[in-house]
């Protein structure tokens, strides 16, 4: 079965929304061992979107719509389609009953125009929205299935998930699934990574290596096609381990996890704490690491030191050493972890100082950057040479920093 998305609406092709949901279903259908082979994307014009179903028709087996199922007049999608196909529409009672019943609740009036949103293909199966109100719909017809689901993802994930793919799997002839695992690297660019696994990747056959260049990091996609989990876990776990033997000191987590998801995450475990001093990055790591859950059980506090004379006067960080190796060294880096992870009374303490650019400072060129971690066992500082503008130097120095706190958490908890 070999699928194609297609989403309609005007806002998608002004830039004004990203097409997440083309997202969401293509790693749902490819999960299932259902291939996805085109996205499409078209405005809200019915002849342009004829167009582009009598395309996808001849060279997909599964059309998957997304969008125009709303009660105004750009939306469009179900009339179209319907047209297409010679079918007709009808008023879906459920839906019609949980779309009056919003408005009864709600206390609000409602206009004629959103009936429009309970109507389905007549004979089609119509798919709940227990999170809005038109309903999605799954037809089969002349050897091809078509589905529909609402714009908005809080509708179509839940949607696709509970009742979309329980309707494909009826129309399943094969009964593989793909099992995949993403693997995360921090430290090594895109093309290195690649060269220290060029033969991996050609040999590659099932499974099968996708490497993929993140927000400065790098990723790899491992996909296995199987007969169960239990065996795609198995032929992944091979390969995985090729990869770690190469490569393993850049790895930091798997598939949706983030650098700091993992730092807080065995911070936490461990009933531990840190506090943070940031020169150059001027409250970033304080701001990302509060973005989390759970951060309050983590973070002690922090000091944003921008000024020398917030080094040596809240910091203790002596100016001798401010005068003569200056504020953007190693010495000063390391006295930065040390004395904030003193002054919150904390079991980690780091430090960012450096040139975030476009100017030197110090003598020092833009990217210059020192970053000091101050653990129970010693205090260890990094010295790096960073390339980007201002900001892709901020945010490389606190993912560097996230990255060494992690191995160094790892160290220190064997």
């Amino acid at each position: 079965m070999n699928a194609e998305i297609i989403a309609i609406g005007s806002e998608l092709l002004l830039g004004q929304i990203a097409n997440t949901n083309a997202q969401f279903i293509s790693k749902g259908l490819a999960e299932q061992g259902i291939n996805v082979f085109y996205h499409s994307v078209v405005g809200d014009n019915k002849e342009r979107l004829l167009s582009v179903i009598e395309t996808a028709e001849q060279r997909s087996d599964l059309l998957i719509f997304t969008g125009g199922l709303g009660p105004t007049k750009d939306d469009l999608t179900k009339e179209t389609i319907a047209q297409h196909l010679g079918t007709t529409l009808v008023e879906n009672k459920d839906a019609m009953q949980q779309i009056e019943a919003y408005y009864q609740k709600t206390g609000q009036v409602m206009s004629e125009n959103n009936r429009r949103q309970a109507l389905v293909f007549d004979g089609a199966e119509v798919l709940p929205n227990k999170n809005g109100m038109a309903p999605g719909i799954g037809l089969e017809l002349e050897n091809k299935l078509y589905m529909l689901f609402p714009g908005p993802p809080k509708e179509l994930q839940p949607m696709f998930m509970n009742y979309g793919l329980p309707f494909l799997q009826g129309f399943r002839e094969d009964n593989s699934l793909i099992y995949s695992r993403v693997l995360r690297f921090y430290g090594i660019g895109e093309s290195a990574l690649e060269t220290k696994l060029m033969d991996l990747i050609d040999e590659q056959t099932n499974p099968t290596i996708a490497p993929l260049a993140g927000n400065f990091e790098v990723t790899l996609r491992l996909t296995a096609k199987c007969e169960s989990t239990a065996k795609g876990i198995e032929m992944i776990e091979k390969v995985e381990q090729e990869i770690f033997d190469r490569v393993g000191d850049y790895f930091y987590g798997y598939d949706e996890t983030t650098l700091v998801d993992e730092v807080l995450k065995t911070l936490k475990v461990r009933n531990e704490t840190i506090s943070c001093a940031e020169s150059l990055t001027g409250g970033f790591f304080g701001h990302e690491i509060t973005k989390i859950s759970g951060a309050g059980q983590v973070l002690q506090g922090g000091i944003i030191c921008y000024q020398n004379e917030i080094k040596e006067q809240q910091l203790k960080i002596p100016k001798q050493v401010l005068d003569q190796d200056g504020a953007v060294s190693e010495a000063c880096a390391k006295l930065m972890a040390e004395n904030v992870r003193e002054l919150f009374n904390s079991d980690y303490g780091i430090g960012f100082t450096g040139v975030a650019g476009p100017n030197e400072m110090e003598g020092k060129p833009s990217g210059t950057v020192f970053i000091g971690i101050a653990t129970p066992k010693g205090t260890f500082v990094y010295p790096l040479r960073l390339a980007g503008d201002r900001n892709a130097v901020r945010t490389r120095t606190i993912n560097y920093g996230l990255f060494y706190l992690k191995k160094l958490l790892e160290s220190t908890g064997e």
